[in-house]
């Protein structure tokens, strides 16, 4: 045997024993970096074939050859098995006790104002009516003049209030909305509620709001008459508050509507026979309503000989708050995650 394969085998050797005695990635990559790099003395022996000559060149080329494939197989089976120590070293201190107690996500709730709202779209969708809803800024005109409330009429004293410009204003109700839709309607026959946010100048209390939520709704055919109002927000009402829930009309005044109606609830606290939340009346005020009024078809395009209709506005906050014996108006903005969790969807 020649002289350079017997130290070259001398070298694979060595080699192969450090490959074999690495116990981590870390001493393994120092392996490779010192006798498996360009500049190892592994590659340092194929200087040693220009000493030699005819078939002793051919034969040392040989197995410098064979000893690096073997040094790389047996390397890689070394990185392989370290590899798959690790992982199982990883999997054994990472491993879960399933006895334990597991994690729990706590869902969040839902605010009840958004929930009553969701519940008085599904009451009067199934009555058949459509949502229509429109912009917080509202021009003057859409706002008042739509609604029979021209300017300096004493209606407006209680709702001048958020103005931007002298003609456009933070809405007071929902009722643009409607007026909006009654020209998108161009004089046909209109089935809609309008849900969504109402400014005015108030105190902040325990039940008053410079902001509060409305649903307002509107129908107009033929034939429509005070009983069909009636009927609706008796339906309505004994819906949201239960069936056993008395329903009484008084008379009143809306400038937007003739003739116009107070509409109240047997108080769910007495049933009726007089207490302190009701005053002692066994009613509680809920809603306004009435017959639109002819002035307010004619701005929209109707012929209030032909047609007629009615319209009705109740608070949001209200009914939440009747419903689930709130209060404060002023928690349903607060963001309190306390208050929010004591309300489920039924």
């Amino acid at each position: 045997m020649i002289e350079p394969i017997k130290k070259l085998i001398e070298l694979k050797d060595k080699i192969l024993e450090k490959i074999n005695e690495a116990a981590d990635e870390k001493t393994l990559k120092s392996v490779q970096e010192q006798d498996l790099s360009k500049k190892s003395s592994l590659s340092g022996m194929m200087s040693l074939i220009s000493s030699l000559s005819g078939e002793d060149k051919i034969t040392f080329g040989q197995a410098m050859n064979s000893t690096k494939k073997e040094i790389q197989e047996k390397f890689a089976d070394k990185e392989k098995e370290i590899h798959e120590k690790a992982i199982k070293e990883r999997l054994e201190k990472e491993k879960i006790d399933i006895s334990l107690p597991g994690t729990t996500y706590k869902m969040g709730g839902i605010n009840p104002f958004y929930q009553i709202v969701d519940e008085m779209i599904d009451v009067f969708t199934s009555m058949g009516y459509q949502v229509k809803e429109g912009p917080d800024v509202e021009t003057d005109f859409f706002n008042f003049e739509r609604m029979n409330i021209p300017a300096n009429h004493p209606a407006r004293e209680m709702q001048d209030s958020f103005y931007i410009t002298n003609s456009t204003l933070l809405r007071t109700h929902t009722s643009p909305a409607q007026a909006h839709a009654m020209d998108e309607a161009n004089g046909r026959p209109l089935k809609i509620i309008c849900p969504g946010k109402c400014f005015r100048r108030d105190d902040d209390d325990a039940t008053h709001s410079h902001q509060f939520g409305q649903i307002e709704g509107l129908v107009i055919d033929k034939n429509i008459n005070l009983g069909n109002l009636k009927a609706t927000l008796e339906l309505f009402l004994r819906r949201m508050f239960g069936e056993k829930r008395e329903v009484r009309f008084r008379s009143s005044y809306f400038p937007f509507t003739e003739p116009s109606v107070e509409v109240d609830i047997s108080c769910m606290e007495c049933h009726g026979k007089g207490c302190p939340m009701c005053k002692g009346t066994g009613y509680i005020e809920i809603l306004g309503a009435g017959m639109v009024h002819p002035n307010v078809l004619e701005m929209s395009g109707y012929d209030p000989k032909e047609y007629s209709g009615f319209a009705f506005g109740i608070g949001i906050e209200r009914v939440a708050m009747l419903r689930y014996g709130v209060d404060d108006i002023r928690k349903f903005y607060q963001g309190d995650v306390r208050f929010i969790e004591q309300f489920t969807r039924k």
